[in-house]
């Protein structure tokens, strides 16, 4: 058997996944809050293949053969995206380290970094795609005037008041690798055993970074690095090709060895 066959074709599976990665961060490099996907790699398994051949009276080292290349994981990479200033009232980023909770479409808990809120049909705010913030912050629906400090306290006026008053706070939630992070969709995500479960805090403590009303915070995705990678995940492709290319060729010889 010409295990270089499979063995290339290992190869070509994970640079697809590769490509796949990236032609996903390139999709989304305008995306307000996205957070690019790396993938990383690893060796499959070996196997011994015999014994390296030593003189009369010593025994040869064990030879080994690995089985080719695989997707370890494909991970999120939570670096900063630079802040864009918008002056909207309902915009928000997060300055530094942490999630907001937010309920997810199905009720269930999410997490998100922030980005353009709005208010619900009950006064309540919630993400631009309605998923309400937790805990509840009710700003009503005859609100004219709202404001996020840094350290999360949330002041509205109503028309019929003359001054803002304190409605509620914002939290944030950081974990301990966030590269375990499941993104769900929406610039959401949900923890796993990596990950480990939320710790909550208050903007500014415990290294949780601070709110900025008016700002959202851009991709992370930085093109030059993405068309380098794209190249070197192309070559990969391209040589794991020309292996099963030669290999062929090699099993067409040995057919012919006969004729």
């Amino acid at each position: 058997m010409n295990d270089s066959l499979y063995i290339a074709a290992t190869g070509m599976q994970a640079q697809q996944k590769s490509v796949d990665t990236i032609a996903n961060n390139l999709a989304n490099v305008n995306t307000p809050g996205f957070k690019k996907g790396k993938v990383s790699f690893e060796d499959m398994v070996y196997r011994g293949i015999g014994r390296a051949a030593a003189p009369d009276g010593v025994t040869g080292q064990n030879m080994w053969q690995g089985s080719g290349v695989s997707a370890a994981a494909l991970m999120k990479v939570f670096g900063a995206g630079d802040l864009k200033k918008t002056d909207g009232q309902l915009d928000l980023a997060i300055q530094g380290e942490g999630f907001i909770e937010v309920t997810g479409a199905d009720g269930a808990t999410a997490y998100s970094r922030g980005g353009a809120l709005s208010v619900d049909k009950d006064g309540f705010l919630a993400t631009a795609e309605g998923h309400v913030l937790k805990p509840g912050i009710h700003v009503g629906l005859d609100m004219k005037d709202l404001s996020i400090a840094a350290d999360g306290r949330v002041l509205a006026r109503s028309r019929d008041q003359r001054e803002a008053v304190e409605v509620g706070r914002i939290e944030l939630l950081r974990f301990a690798d966030t590269s375990g992070l499941q993104p769900v969709g929406g610039n959401h995500y949900r923890p796993s055993e990596r990950s480990g479960e939320a710790i909550n805090g208050r903007p500014g403590e415990d290294g949780l970074g601070t709110l900025a009303q008016g700002y959202l915070e851009s991709s992370n995705v930085k093109l030059i690095e993405e068309m380098v990678d794209l190249m070197a995940a192309q070559r990969a492709y391209e040589s794991n090709v020309k292996v099963i290319q030669a290999s062929d060729e090699l099993l067409a010889m040995s057919n012919n060895l006969r004729k």
